[in-house]
Parts: structure tokens; C-alpha cells; sequence
């Protein structure tokens, strides 16, 4: 994984996709066992689960769907949830987490909780 950058690229953000890389070295989704990304934006907050074999997204939610607009821990949970219902819908029980290089706090640790209390297993 290449880590691109330029001059006006923030320390912070830099740090995170280091972070990121190294995660990923590890953390990879397979056909029975897919990976649940995280992506956090100002405004948003993104989950995807995806089968790295093939390259392919299996199933997505965000803040953009739903009536869910406005950031925030208990909005976090509802996407969780959103994603472990669209999840079982197509017999995925289990996933890898993938926090992205984002500190397992707030928003993404609210996520994944609603991930496990709709059903799925990290």
C-alpha cells in the first residue's frame, strides 16, 4: 500500500494513514469472514463490508441514508446496526473490524457496538 501525500496533507492525517497501512498489513477480508471498514469524515460516518479476495463491496451503510444526518455517537450505533441488518440479510455473520487507523473511541467503538448487539461477531 502506497502512501501518497503532499504538501498540504495535515500531520494528523498523515499519521492515520501510516497507521492505516500498517493495520492492513494484517487485516484482510476473506469470502467467509469479510472486512467492516470505517471511514469517519467531519460530517459523516461510512461502513462497508468488504471481500478483499475479490475486490468487491458486499454491503454499505452511512449517515448519508436512512434520515440519519447529523453526527454523533448515538447515530454511530444506528449505522452499526443498519450495516449488521444488511450484513445478515446476505448470510454474513461474522467480519473483521478494520478501524481504519482511527483510535477505537467515540463514533467507531459506537459503531461497532451496534455491529454486535444487531447480531454480528467480531
Amino acid at each position: 500500500m502506497r502512501l501518497v501525500v503532499n504538501k498540504r496533507t495535515s500531520e494528523k492525517v498523515i499519521a492515520r494513514r501510516i497507521k492505516k497501512a500498517r493495520v492492513r498489513k494484517t487485516v484482510n477480508g476473506t469470502g467467509e469472514r469479510p472486512r467492516l471498514s470505517v471511514f469517519r469524515s467531519a460530517r459523516h460516518l461510512y461502513a462497508q463490508i468488504i471481500d478483499d479476495t475479490k475486490g468487491v463491496t458486499l454491503c454499505a451503510a452511512s449517515s448519508l441514508e436512512a434520515g440519519i444526518n447529523k453526527k454523533g455517537v448515538d447515530n454511530s450505533k444506528k449505522i452499526g446496526t443498519l450495516i449488521a441488518e444488511k450484513a445478515k440479510a446476505k448470510n454474513i455473520m461474522s467480519v473483521v473490524f478494520d478501524r481504519s487507523g482511527y483510535r477505537y473511541h467515540g463514533r467507531v467503538k459506537a459503531l461497532a457496538d451496534g455491529a454486535r448487539e444487531a447480531g454480528l461477531k467480531f
